[in-house]
């Protein structure tokens, strides 16, 4: 049967059932997962958000993982790893009937609740546990429409399955009554751990754990997940340099700036015409030694902005009044006795 985008992986599996295929009904998405199917019937699935049977069992400590390592080598390649550990004794059939029902229907509500995700059916594939239990393929999908439903009624927020787990700062309120498994989840939350990551370390159901948290962010234990746009760009705000007067966005507005001397008009002006021009500047004389004194600010001013420079002043000529201070203090010289004190401390420090 060929990938198929049409049909939701809950249908594309009631039609697998009812043709009686073996085979593994893969679906893609976050966070995915497969559910095998033996002539029809389901008979396990895995999801990376939902702990599987080789960790439930050891998280639990019903076995050591070197057992559990062991089972995988010597059975992993004929599917039956479940059979050995029943015929070794290390699990009776019930126990390991009940811990596989549990990671099923754990793992197919985390691959079957999208029913939008992309589904495909791979022929012929075979899990390494072997088949232990048969479930209706129709009954795996009502748990699962249940559970969708439960969760939306403790609190519908989807974000809340795989967005890492972040408690509040400070309580809602006074007096918060809490669960022995979420006090767990309290404890075990560090702002980074996702459900998925939680339900690993405690050796829970994957369900369970989002079920407890659907109930904390109802109560106002934990920070609600915020919808972020995909691969938005964020901006940083540089600072402004500092010398400038106006903001970068608005520098093409004008700035009064110093230059050198306006020229002066050399010319006399028109017959019958005797106002003086406002450029022309009579008896005006060009300061001593070439220096041009420094021009006021105006309109009509252009150029980098330049201090305004002082008189120049021939070699040994004395400072004028107003330039020349108080001479500096005279130093008194070093008082001996101080002297002699510090250097008596610091030979008491040796």
């Amino acid at each position: 049967m060929a990938r198929t985008r049409t049909a939701a992986p809950g249908d594309l599996l009631t039609r697998v059932a009812g043709e009686r295929q073996t085979g593994a009904l893969t679906v893609g998405g976050h966070p995915g997962g497969a559910v095998y199917v033996f002539e029809g019937r389901v008979i396990y699935a895995e999801s990376s958000s939902a702990p599987g049977v080789g960790e439930l069992l050891t998280s639990s400590g019903r076995l050591a993982g070197r057992t559990w390592q062991s089972a995988l080598d010597l059975g992993a390649s004929g599917a039956r790893v479940g059979r050995l550990l029943v015929e070794q004794g290390h699990l009776t059939q019930g126990e390991l009937e009940l811990c596989v029902l549990g990671a099923t229907y754990d793992a197919a509500y985390f691959v079957l609740a999208d029913r939008s995700a992309p589904a495909e059916f791979r022929p012929g594939a075979r899990h390494w546990l072997g088949p232990v239990v048969h479930i209706d393929a129709a009954a795996v999908d009502r748990e699962v429409s249940r559970r969708v439903r439960l969760l939306d009624d403790i609190f519908p927020n989807p974000l809340i399955d795989v967005a890492p787990v972040i408690p509040v700062a400070r309580p809602p309120r006074e007096r918060v009554t809490i669960t022995a498994p979420q006090w767990e989840l309290l404890v075990q939350a560090d702002g980074q751990r996702t459900p998925a990551d939680l339900a690993q370390l405690l050796g829970r159901a994957g369900y369970a754990i989002i079920q407890e948290l659907r109930r904390m962010a109802a109560a106002g234990l934990i920070e609600p997940p915020e919808t972020r746009a995909p691969d938005s760009p964020e901006f940083v705000r540089l600072p402004q340099p500092r010398g400038v007067s106006v903001p970068l966005a608005r520098s093409a507005a004008p700035v009064p700036v110093i230059s050198g001397p306006e020229p002066v008009a050399r010319h006399p002006p028109p017959h019958g015409d005797q106002r003086p021009n406002r450029d022309q500047r009579p008896n005006a004389d060009p300061p001593p030694h070439g220096d041009p004194p420094p021009a006021p600010p105006g309109e009509h001013n252009s150029g980098p902005i330049r201090p305004p420079r002082l008189a120049r002043r021939k070699p040994g000529a004395k400072l004028p009044k107003e330039m020349a201070g108080e001479s500096p203090p005279v130093h008194q010289g070093a008082d001996e006795v101080l002297l002699k004190r510090i250097r008596t401390a610091l030979r008491a420090l040796r």
